[in-house]
């Protein structure tokens, strides 16, 4: 099996990792409590205020929300953005979930030496103005929120720059109570343009059938940043759900990005007025509800026996699997080679799976059609297209998005597709698939029964696809990912697409402990590939990180993967910048041990 390194399972939102300096002594907070006020835009503490913006939060849409287009007084905010460029260094993270440049935690600036702190006069004191005592007033006034902590402090910088993206979580994290955001796009004398991304997405929720809150997969409300810009809201699980578009702004200009501070207020700690022991009976948070996922499967009708590997393949089944799979596959040696080698490995991918003529058209009939939704060859210049592109005709909009987003066959009323790449797609999906004859070649391949079934064929679109990291906590399953993704033209079919844009598979093993994320250092920044599309190993940098597999989208190729209980995967999202979908049919399968059928 080829293994790459260096990846973590990571919290829902991207949390600072404190710097350490030489020698760890708080000094006093240093609050100017006597004229707090005056950091702030004139009039904005003032009581009538906060009153008209309750009033406005309380009639606020998807969630409760505000948005304040002033924060600060500007100069102020102007010295805070050179001192972080001038005196802090952003390391770039990437999981599942996001990719930014962030800063430490901020509260550090508690633990600086004198020296230290001198380098950030005007950043220490807009930090102490947000966490000062009026201030916290104010959000308690406009929110309704209740006590909000006044010792513990969490903040970070943010550089959101082209690619970067935050996909859609709640905040639900331990003590937090309000989320807010202030914005410092650069540079700031040029107004940031909604088609540079970057726009927070607010989402709203629905119940499901068990009952609980799930955001729509669309936001119904964006709000691009703008300079000295503030948005707040309470953290509720089920409610506050929101993401932040991909930056698109061209690379070329290194000064254009959207920065910002970000972070959030707790509730009273330990030892503080107002202080609560947590809930054990609180709501799930999105992190909660995503990691007990699972997709419902299909059992086998009890009259269909898959053959054993004595009886191998009947007439009938070779006769029907050769009109969809390549007759390598269906002859006695390569099977009982790739049987072999699945006993080893439990990971096999198998190219030009389809048979000849199948494959060849299904990808012209891709190609067709994402040329049709503007998606092909760059089309749009890297643009983030519109949340209802390539929906309509034969593919639906699936989520939850903070477990997943991506089109999905619909179920049309006369049995057919309106079109030709829909039909062929529905045809692998719920004729080969599920098929008995399938059935029996897997069992064959893998030496285990298949006994249920959930297949999909599925799109993920430029800009806007993914699925979130789960896991299957109880029992092993096995997974089919027949790779359907066309490579742009005039490219070698296992280099075409680069791995910036997103869209690869990736299996890890199960998570330990509450560490932020590293970078995917591995994969998203150009490693080596073998012909099969898989990352090469590299042994002598292998710091039990724990990701196991990464496959790189491809076209006509068939992945299959036993994946031990608790075993994370997920489909990295699609950047805007691919220059077409991301197109497969993709199912698991619970198996029992074939060993043990009599």
């Amino acid at each position: 099996m080829s293994q790459i390194v260096s990846s973590r399972v990571r919290p829902r939102t991207p949390s600072p990792t404190p710097p350490i300096p030489t020698k760890k002594v708080k000094h006093d907070n240093g609050i100017d409590e006597a004229n707090p006020a005056s950091k702030f835009t004139l009039g904005l503490l003032q009581p009538a205020n906060a009153q008209r913006l309750h009033q406005e939060y309380i009639e606020s849409s998807p969630f409760k929300h505000i948005v304040i287009e002033k924060l600060f007084d500007d100069q102020l905010l102007k010295n805070v953005k050179d001192e972080i460029l001038q005196n802090i260094r952003f390391t770039e993270k990437e999981t599942d979930i996001y990719k930014v440049h962030q800063t430490g935690d901020l509260a550090s600036l508690s633990y600086l030496s004198a020296e230290q702190l001198a380098l950030f006069p005007s950043l220490k004191c807009l930090r102490d103005a947000l966490y000062g005592s009026e201030f916290r007033g104010f959000l308690r006034t406009v929110t309704g929120c209740g006590p909000l902590s006044g010792s513990k402090q969490d903040m970070s910088v943010n550089s959101y720059k082209k690619g970067c993206h935050l996909l859609n979580h709640d905040d639900v994290i331990g003590s937090r109570r309000v989320s807010y955001i202030l914005y410092l796009p650069l540079p700031v004398d040029e107004p940031w343009q909604a088609s540079y991304g970057g726009a927070l997405e607010l989402y709203p929720t629905v119940k499901n059938s068990e009952g609980i809150l799930e955001p729509l997969p669309s936001p119904s409300k964006i709000i691009p940043p703008s300079w000295n810009q503030f948005v707040f809201f309470e953290v509720q699980p089920g409610k506050s759900f929101h993401s932040v578009e991909e930056v698109v702004v061209d690379s070329d200009n290194v000064d254009r990005q959207r920065l910002s501070i970000s972070g959030w207020f707790h509730k009273p700690q330990e030892g503080e007025e107002g202080y609560e022991p947590e809930d054990p009976n609180r709501d799930k948070s999105s992190l909660e509800q995503l990691s007990s996922f699972t997709a419902p499967l299909t059992p086998y009708p009890d009259d269909m026996v898959p053959h054993s590997a004595t009886e191998g393949l009947t007439g009938e089944d070779v006769e029907f699997l050769a009109g969809y799979i390549n007759h390598t596959y269906l002859t006695e040696a390569p099977m009982k080679a790739l049987a072999r080698r699945f006993a080893d490995e439990s990971c096999i991918e198998l190219g030009s799976f389809l048979e000849e003529t199948l494959g060849s058209a299904l990808e012209r009939d891709i190609r067709q059609q994402d040329a049709d939704d503007d998606y092909a060859g760059g089309s749009r210049g890297g643009t983030v297209p519109s949340h209802s592109s390539g929906v309509g005709q034969d593919w639906i909009l699936k989520g939850p998005p903070h477990k997943l987003r991506y089109c999905t066959l619909s179920f049309p009323d006369q049995g057919l597709c309106k079109t030709t790449v829909a039909n062929t797609f529905r045809k692998l999906q719920d004729d080969l698939f599920p098929s008995s004859a399938f059935r029996s070649w897997l069992r064959l391949i893998s030496s285990m029964t298949p006994t249920k079934y959930n297949i999909e064929a599925r799109r993920f679109r430029p800009g806007m696809d993914y699925t979130l990291a789960r896991s299957d906590q109880d029992r092993s399953k096995l997974d089919i990912i027949l790779g359907l993704t066309p490579m742009p033209p005039g490219e070698a079919r296992h280099d075409g697409w680069d791995p910036a844009w997103g869209g690869w598979d990736c299996y890890m093993a199960p998570h330990q402990g509450e560490e932020d994320p590293a970078v995917y250092r591995s994969y998203s920044k150009g490693r080596d590939r073998t012909e099969d599309g898989m990352v090469e190993d590299e042994e002598e940098t292998d710091d039990g990180d724990g990701t196991l597999i990464v496959s790189h989208p491809n076209f006509n190729r068939l992945l299959i993967v036993l994946r031990d209980a608790k075993v994370l995967n997920f489909v990295k999202y699609v950047s805007a910048e691919a220059q077409g979908s991301r197109w497969d049919v993709c199912g698991e399968w619970e198996v029992e041990d074939g060993e043990d059928e009599s």
